[in-house]
């Protein structure tokens, strides 16, 4: 990105000319960012957040803190982020990037509208970078969301909104790599992204898959376990056993961690239709025990159930 006298605008991120003015300008962003907190990110206390920093191949990284995981890549075309996590790590996250590059992030890509993948969208506009999303991502971004988890999130101001949105698929041609933007059908919620550096092996597959057992389904905002097991098979056919998986949240996976994923839904949504069939009540439902051996007979777990349950039931 260039300004209108063909300068690069020095005012993007991380863009330090050493490590010490990296921090320094971190230091003053996230004073900024702070006095904006959002509902979500008030009840939290970052200051004990580190973000750790894991190298892949060919210049591509996963960043974590808190929240959804960072897919990182860095070379002559500048930095291009995924997801952004809470705006008071701005900071924290521009701090790890520029030990690794000196140059400003271009783009952050979204992987759905989720608050611990996008609060940091006004931070990162603000400084010049574009934000790119699945088009039903922006519109969830533009008014205020209730969660299938009772959880508000509120409207983003137009500097955090993204503005460039794709329906199915985008391509970038970045830092060596071709880079697929996949919109493999609502699954997670309505608005999902997976991207995949082709020439890397690598793929970001945003909520769609995570490693921390049974997966939030936003059904409130167009997610639904069919959809979501639809997407597993779609992503399964785009990668192979050599594909490195940066996962929504939790550690590097591969494609034998996905089909476990997947083996795990088909079963506990095989147990529920089976419940359905035979007429149970969603209580007869849960006394069943449809997720055994996948995750514990808890509060959190009957209501997962309940939600997924209905998907079929109503």
């Amino acid at each position: 990105m260039k300004n209108n006298n063909g300068k690069k605008n020095d005012n993007r991120l991380p863009f330090p000319e050493s490590p010490s003015c990296a921090r320094s300008l971190s230091r003053a962003l996230a004073l900024a960012t702070l006095m904006l907190p959002s509902v979500m990110t008030q009840a939290q206390d970052f200051d004990a957040v580190q973000i750790s920093v894991t190298p892949l191949r060919d210049g591509i990284y996963m960043l974590q803190g808190s929240g959804g995981n960072i897919g990182l890549s860095i070379g002559d075309d500048g930095a291009f982020i995924i997801d952004d996590q809470f705006a008071p790590l701005t900071d924290k996250i521009v701090t790890a990037i520029g030990e690794l590059t000196d140059q400003p992030v271009e783009f952050v890509v979204n992987t759905h509208f989720h608050y611990d993948h996008t609060d940091g969208n006004e931070n990162f506009g603000r400084a010049g970078a574009y934000i790119v999303a699945q088009e039903n991502a922006r519109r969830r971004m533009e008014s205020t969301q209730v969660l299938t988890n009772g959880r508000v999130q509120e409207s983003y101001l137009p500097v955090g909104l993204p503005k460039i949105t794709f329906f199915d698929s985008m391509r970038f041609y970045f830092n060596g790599n071709t880079v697929d933007l996949l919109n493999t059908g609502n699954g997670h919620t309505d608005g999902d992204a997976q991207i995949f550096f082709r020439d890397s092996n690598i793929m970001h597959t945003g909520d769609m898959f995570v490693r921390y057992g049974l997966p939030f389904i936003d059904q409130a905002n167009g997610g639904s376990m069919d959809g979501m097991i639809d997407a597993l098979w779609e992503i399964d056919s785009l990668i192979n056993d050599d594909t490195i998986l940066i996962p929504g949240h939790g550690q590097i996976s591969n494609r034998q961690d996905l089909r476990n994923y997947r083996e795990m839904l088909l079963v506990i949504r095989g147990n529920l239709v089976r419940a359905k069939v035979e007429g149970l009540s969603p209580q007869q439902m849960l006394d069943s025990e449809p997720a055994a051996g996948y995750a514990p007979a808890d509060d959190n777990t009957a209501q997962w159930l309940l939600r997924a349950y209905a998907e079929y039931t109503e």
